[in-house]
């Protein structure tokens, strides 16, 4: 047995290699996820998969959440993926309140640090609003029901020490912050920017090639 095991890695050095620094590049520098869901419509759809930048936060052991370097933050209006404790799974969210800001949401409008904020339709039908909503200098879409949810508002929260506020950009069929409470930092693993490829969940999984390489 031992003289196979030896035999096969010599015969297949370059692939075991190749395998091994591939997990590495995906486990610590970048990967590619695909979004099952629709708590991030218009922005990000069922079926896209999109580019997550691991080393935007933090340089990490590979296969760990270890972090040996912090490079950055997250910021207001990233778009982030964690892996939540709390539900059990990865989530893809926007960071809505960084440590240390006054949060409110009432009927699906967001009120920060006292200032509320501004939005702008983008388009309606007799079920669904698109509106572009600036978050407080970032702009992005969002997606409200013409009759809101139960989630539609919440009282003042603080953001506390450590932690961030996240929102799903569909925000009456999103399990964000409103569920799971506050994310702590070291659950957050990347940002992403770029859907790489998409595939139409409805349409057979055909390819949307509009969306092949768009930013977010």
């Amino acid at each position: 047995m031992k003289n196979w095991l030896l035999k096969s890695f010599k015969d297949n050095k370059g692939l075991i290699i190749f395998l091994l620094l591939m997990s590495v590049f995906r486990s610590a520098v970048a990967d590619w996820y695909t979004v099952p869901t629709g708590s991030m419509k218009p922005t990000i759809l069922e079926g896209d998969r999109i580019l997550a930048n691991k080393m935007a936060y933090d340089v990490r052991i590979p296969f760990t959440h270890t972090s040996l370097y912090k490079m950055s933050d997250p910021q207001r209006g990233d778009i982030i993926i964690f892996e939540s404790k709390v539900a059990d799974e990865r989530l893809i969210k926007r960071v809505i309140g960084v440590p240390g800001d006054v949060i409110e949401l009432n009927k699906n409008k967001l009120s920060i640090n006292g200032k509320s904020l501004s939005y702008q339709s983008i388009s309606s039908n007799g079920l669904v609003d698109d509106k572009q909503e600036n978050l407080l200098g970032i702009k992005h879409k969002i997606r409200t029901d013409k009759t809101n949810s139960d989630y539609a508002s919440f009282d003042t929260v603080t953001v506390p020490n450590g932690h961030y506020l996240v929102l799903g950009d569909n925000r009456d069929h999103s399990a964000d912050s409103r569920m799971i409470g506050f994310v702590p930092r070291n659950e957050i693993i990347g940002r992403s920017k770029q859907v790489i490829m998409s595939l139409n969940y409805d349409n057979h999984y055909l390819p949307r090639s509009n969306r092949f390489f768009q930013d977010l």
